[in-house]
């Protein structure tokens, strides 16, 4: 008897690894023998490798972001319309709540065939306050209509395009005046220069 409960436990070990092992082949056996569970077997390998490997694809095959130089002046609806990343230097202006954004460098969201491309070269603010993507009216819009809650959505839009892009200027109401922005800077830099003149005196 105390030989049988000495050999017991090994044969319990023996008999658990032989379970084991006929279990593996057993599920080894059962994906070969089903066509279907093959199929499942290659689409997983199929989606682990995609995963993995084109991520790093589209991480080293991102265009490169064009660099134009800065514009900065104001626009009427018919100006702006050009600008939608179509145009022979690609840059895609989109108006927000008044205010006109160099938005060129999102050129995959807002250009031709973009989520956003719609926006492009338009004033966007009635879109984004109904979450709705479709080019904007052909005339100015006051966007008097919208609600409380869609004209604070448009805010909120804005302060994200003031984050991210280059404000170019202001979306012209009609007989509006443009801005001329060179005169602006000029004077800007002179008031710069003579301050530290006078602080220093």
């Amino acid at each position: 008897m105390a030989e049988a409960d000495k050999s017991s436990p090994g044969a319990a070990d023996a008999a658990a690894a032989l379970t084991l092992s006929e279990y593996l082949v057993a599920f080894v056996l059962e994906i070969v023998r089903s066509p279907v569970n093959i199929g499942l077997v290659a689409v997983i390998v199929l989606l682990v490798y995609k995963i993995f490997f084109s991520s790093h694809k589209n991480q080293e095959a991102a265009a490169p972001i064009k660099q134009l130089p800065k514009l900065r002046r104001d626009f009427t609806v018919e100006e702006l319309r050009p600008y939608n990343g179509t145009g022979p230097d690609g840059r895609i202006l989109v108006a927000v709540n008044g205010n006109v954004y160099d938005v060129t460098k999102g050129a995959r969201f807002y250009g031709p065939g973009g989520p956003y491309g719609a926006f492009g070269g338009r004033d966007a603010s009635r879109g984004l306050a109904t979450f709705s993507v479709v080019p904007g009216k052909d005339e100015y819009d006051d966007l008097s209509d919208l609600q409380t809650e869609e004209m604070n959505s448009v805010k909120e839009w804005e302060e994200q395009f003031k984050e991210r892009y280059d404000l170019v200027g202001k979306l012209l109401k009609p007989g509006e005046p443009h801005t001329n922005y060179s005169d602006e800077e000029e004077e800007e830099g002179s008031q710069q220069d003579n301050e530290p003149k006078s602080k220093t005196e």
